[in-house]
């Protein structure tokens, strides 16, 4: 367990600026994460492995990308117990976002709000991260006997780029990470990168998916594997639309009989664009994606709904408003295979990590019983 709890640690860090916190927090794990001092935050991980996309998976639990987006803290996050950590979201050339402030704490609803707008150093200084990491080092020399915790590569676009010439962007970043992945994420759902969630409607997402899965096989030739790459999606979407992108996934990510071919995965979901669940509150107001307990529900929902178009087997992570084990359970039972956290993180620590990965583990265990 940690020798640090974080309910000692909460209270200063949220008397902080919330961005202030968060580069406190990001660059702390940084500095002493391949160190003993990672002792003061480290959790023992729960060993249960799930085969998934053609991956083995420690756990079930993993953390969701957006906290470490330059990959800065590969080492220290998976000392936290994580079965996974995605990082990014990386766009081709570094930038510096949206203005300042844009980062804001509901802590009543136990909720953000953010309008980052994927700033990040770039896919050249990403990379460099992720190659410096013991857990990506590890796994090249086969130093650590444990299954290797699994690192997911988030990629975007940058702002300037046209959303017409987004898959140019996406194809320069997956050539990039591609030798370093264990999976892909495209991220398709930010809502604080203009016109992006708009490469989810049918046509403009078959044909981003198109050009991944060719540009995927050419990269899988090249370096002698093929990796997952999974779709991440928006919560404000209907019935409708979340079937258009199960229908389309399928035609991708399932070979002519219908079987998983481990091609595609989908997380469901990004943050929401609604505040119905935070009105009245002291920033609830704010532009960005709102993350956190509200969006639970809308992310179970969406899940489902993906879980009844894609059929059994098709990998769905499970992500949105995860803020006790309970919660992940929920949607597990929605029809996810993973889960992922971010939010929960903040307000709970790492505690949350392990919790989560002993109930899961409970629940797969009783139900192969």
């Amino acid at each position: 367990m940690a020798l640090v709890p974080y309910a000692l640690t909460r209270p200063f860090l949220f008397g902080l600026d919330p961005e202030t916190a968060h580069d406190l927090t990001i660059a702390s794990l940084s500095l002493t994460q391949r160190s003993a001092l990672k002792w003061c935050y480290a959790n023992p991980r729960v060993e249960d492995p799930l085969q998934l996309a053609g991956l083995t998976f420690p756990n079930r639990v993993g953390l969701a990308a957006g906290l470490d987006k330059n990959a800065r803290c590969i080492d220290g996050l998976g000392a936290m117990g994580f079965g996974f950590v995605e990082v990014g979201t990386v766009t081709p050339l570094a930038q510096p976002g949206n203005p300042k402030p844009r980062l804001f704490r509901l802590p009543v609803a136990r909720a953000l709000i953010n309008r980052f707008g994927f700033n990040n150093d770039g896919l050249q200084a990403f990379v460099a991260n992720v190659q410096q990491s013991n857990c990506f080092k590890q796994r090249t020399t086969g130093q650590d006997k444990r299954l290797p915790m699994l690192i997911g590569l988030n990629i975007g676009k940058n702002a300037t780029t046209p959303v017409d010439h987004a898959t140019d962007d996406y194809l320069t970043c997956l050539d990039g990470v591609y030798p370093f992945a264990d999976y892909v994420t495209v991220n398709v759902s930010s809502p604080n990168t203009r016109n992006l969630r708009s490469l989810q409607g049918d046509a403009a997402l078959d044909a981003l998916l198109s050009e991944i899965s060719l540009r995927r096989e050419a990269l899988a030739q090249r370096y002698n594997k093929r990796i997952p790459i999974f779709l991440k999606i928006a919560p404000d979407l209907d019935a409708q639309q979340i079937n258009v992108i199960a229908t389309t996934l399928r035609r991708y990510g399932c070979d002519s009989a219908g079987k998983v071919n481990n091609a595609w995965g989908v997380i469901a979901t990004n943050t929401t664009l609604s505040r119905a669940a935070v009105q009245g509150l002291v920033h609830a107001n704010e532009t960005g994606g709102l993350s956190g307990a509200p969006v639970l529900e809308m992310s179970n929902r969406v899940v489902q709904t993906l879980r009844s178009g894609l059929g059994p087997g098709f990998p769905i992570m499970g992500v949105g408003g995860i803020m006790s084990a309970q919660d992940a359970l929920s949607k597990i039972k929605a029809g996810a295979d993973l889960v992922q956290i971010y939010t929960g993180l903040i307000y709970s620590g790492p505690t949350l990590v392990t919790q989560t990965a002993h109930l899961l583990k409970r629940q797969a265990s009783q139900a192969h019983a």
